[in-house]
Parts: C-alpha cells; structure tokens; sequence
C-alpha cells in the first residue's frame, strides 16, 4: 500500500461535510491544548479542509496532528507546526509574506486566511506544478514561484515576514536582506535530524535581534544556502 499521497491533480470531487468538519474542530482543540494562543491562527485551521489533500483511504491521518508524506522526499506539514510558524509570524492583514518551501501548500492557505499577500517557492518542480494547479481549485491563489527559495525571492523584496518551512544548516544572510526594517523571519536551524526554530527579527538594516524556541524535525531545505 501506498504511504503517500495522490497526485493531487487527479481530484475530481471535494465535499467538506459535517463530519469532516466535526474532525477539524477536534484538531483546533488538540492543537490549542499544546499551546497554540493566537486565536485568527486556530480559526484559520479550523476553516481550512485539510483532508483535500489527501485521498479517500488515507482521510482517517488528515486531521490527526502530524505530518504526512506527499511525493519528492516532502510532507505536508504537522497541523502544530503550522500553527506554531503562523502564531510567531504574527501575521497582519496585508502583510506581504514570503515562504520558502510551498510543498503542499497548506502552509501557505494559512497564511492566506490570515490575509497576508503571500509569495510562495518551490525547490521541487513536481510540486510546484501539482501545487500551482491544485490550490486555485481550493479556492486559494497565492503567487507561485519555482526556484531555489534558500536564496529567496529578491526581485519582489522586501517582505514584511518570511517563513521557511524546512530544515536549514543555517540562517542565510539573503533572507535576512531581504526583510523589511520591523519584519521578522522564522526559521528552523539545525541539522538534519532536528533543528531548532528560530524567530529573527530586522531592527535596523544593520541591526537584527534573534529568538530561539522548541526543537521540530523538518524535512531539508535545498538549494545553494541549504543542503546541496
């Protein structure tokens, strides 16, 4: 049996019903329980139809809080995780946000029912295309790109807060050049078996203040400033 998901592209029916609706709502409490505060982030999980992204005989995983492979050596993210990445972000009406690591994109609908203006690339082109194709069906359209997103995405710079959604070895000047003087960065550092998140923040543009928090496990950042 296969262990991860169906290329997203052969969807054909969506219905989000009353019991998957039931599921999201246990998910938000569970999610809340591990500390999850910001209140816009738990409602915009519990708005989001993740078992869309996963076929029939797999819905029992979609609102179970962990992640789950989808192709390329990727996953779709924890549920917490993104919880945890979208409550530091701190995320305002119109923020214009990059992430680096579009995946499958349930990151970055969050980041959408948040109302940030977000910016998305793919190191991986399989996903990309699938993404790009399947997330305007959800309804969701957020500007793609495919490249390497450990450089970041310099000619639509600068950004209010840039997120990145895979392990990195370490924090790449790039991004941090690439924020606005007030924005922030979060960012998991570490190696390749655990790495710690990692909240930057540009106080002047020679001036950046860093917080740590909790240890996660993500996938490896690729590209010329991540795992080559």
């Amino acid at each position: 049996m296969r262990t991860q998901l169906k290329a997203i592209d052969l969807w054909v029916h969506m219905v989000d019903s009353y019991r998957h609706k039931g599921m999201r709502r246990q998910l938000v409490k569970l999610v809340e329980s591990k500390g999850i505060k910001d209140q816009r982030v738990l409602a915009a999980i519990g708005r989001i139809p993740r078992h869309f992204f996963f076929e029939n005989a797999f819905l029992e995983h979609a609102y179970e809080d962990k992640a789950f492979p989808i192709g390329a050596g990727q996953t779709i993210s924890q549920p917490y995780t993104v919880a945890f990445q979208s409550e530091l972000l701190n995320i305002k009406p119109g923020d214009k946000v990059l992430e680096i690591g579009t995946g499958s994109g349930y990151q970055a609908i969050v980041l959408l029912e948040l109302g940030a203006d977000v910016f998305t690339i793919e190191y991986q082109k399989e996903l990309y295309l699938r993404t790009k194709s399947f997330l305007p069906k959800m309804g969701y359209s957020p500007n793609f790109f495919y490249g390497d997103g450990s450089k970041g995405l310099e000619r639509f710079a600068p950004y209010d807060k840039i997120i990145v959604t895979a392990g990195a070895p370490t924090v790449p000047d790039s991004l941090i050049d690439q924020l606005k003087v007030g924005g922030s960065l979060v960012i998991p550092v570490g190696n390749a078996k655990t790495q710690q998140m990692l909240r930057i923040n540009k106080v002047t543009e020679k001036k950046i203040s860093s917080e740590s928090f909790h240890d996660f496990k993500f996938v490896p950042l690729l590209g010329d400033k991540g795992w080559k």
